[in-house]
């Protein structure tokens, strides 16, 4: 089973961008986020067509948005609600066989990492300790899930291009990194990408748009994530960010990342 977590940045706009994706990789699974479209616009039809007749989306107007596309039949689809808000960050489904996938899209934090000052920074601190609690209150029953998204966070000194200058630099804070790892910590998760790309390589998923040639720069970070629990370590077998769909024209400031699981 292949899964491709994206945060697309307006899934309407990049509706070829998604055919290349679908064309190319084949994945079963596809997860959105910043979908950036009121549920009523979403383009269902056209998503099914390239091939995921089972969807489950949450999204609102110009903001936020979440989706979950699958081959495969689901149950149970959810879209939680966080920190009192309806800003449309997460969806849930369990696939056939009982795999439980979790999508998120962690709020950014704005520009200055301090919660007194900055609400922005509050709301992304509370999210995770909700998102920690809620996730400490099923560790214990042994299920086999998955969590991907735009996580918001590069917590690894190589999940950004220079740990020196961007350490005070909102995503790659201290704070927010203990923050992340209690949250890893609250589920026994484990970082599926990770597992291959090794954690004194350098990855990255993100790269501003701000730089002119984002290739030669490389000035990238990871802030989307792939967390499998225990009892799916072993199926995770291979990852891949694919650099070519984040070459495209008018791309996402994101690219996918694709994890292949032998189940």
């Amino acid at each position: 089973m292949k899964i491709v977590t994206w945060n697309i940045n307006s899934v309407r706009i990049r509706m070829d961008h998604v055919k290349e994706l679908v064309e190319k990789y084949a994945p079963d699974v596809i997860c959105f986020q910043e979908t950036k479209v009121r549920d009523e616009q979403f383009p269902l039809i056209d998503l099914q067509a390239f091939g995921f007749p089972h969807v489950h989306f949450s999204g609102e107007k110009s903001y936020n948005g979440v989706a979950i596309l699958s081959k495969i039949p689901f149950s149970n689809p959810q879209a939680l609600s966080w920190c009192g808000r309806e800003d449309k960050r997460h969806t849930s489904i369990e696939l056939e066989g009982g795999i439980e996938i979790n999508n998120f899209y962690i709020p950014a934090g704005g520009d200055e990492p301090n919660a007194e000052t900055n609400p922005k920074f509050a709301h992304k601190l509370q999210f995770l300790d909700e998102m920690t609690a809620w996730s400490a209150g099923r560790v214990d029953d042994g299920k086999k899930r998955i969590m991907v998204g735009d996580f918001n966070i590069a917590p690894l000194e190589t999940d950004v291009w220079d740990h020196k200058k961007l350490k005070n630099i909102i995503t790659h804070t201290q704070t927010e990194i203990d923050r992340l790892d209690k949250l890893q910590a609250s589920g026994n998760w484990v970082d599926a990408m990770r597992m291959h790309i090794l954690p004194e390589e350098k990855c990255f998923t993100w790269w501003s748009y701000r730089a002119r040639d984002w290739r030669a720069s490389n000035k990238g970070r990871r802030l989307d994530h792939v967390w499998v629990t225990p009892p799916l370590k072993d199926s995770v077998k291979s990852c891949e960010v694919l650099l070519d769909l984040r070459g495209l024209e008018k791309p996402s400031d994101h690219a996918p990342v694709l994890v292949e699981f032998d189940l």
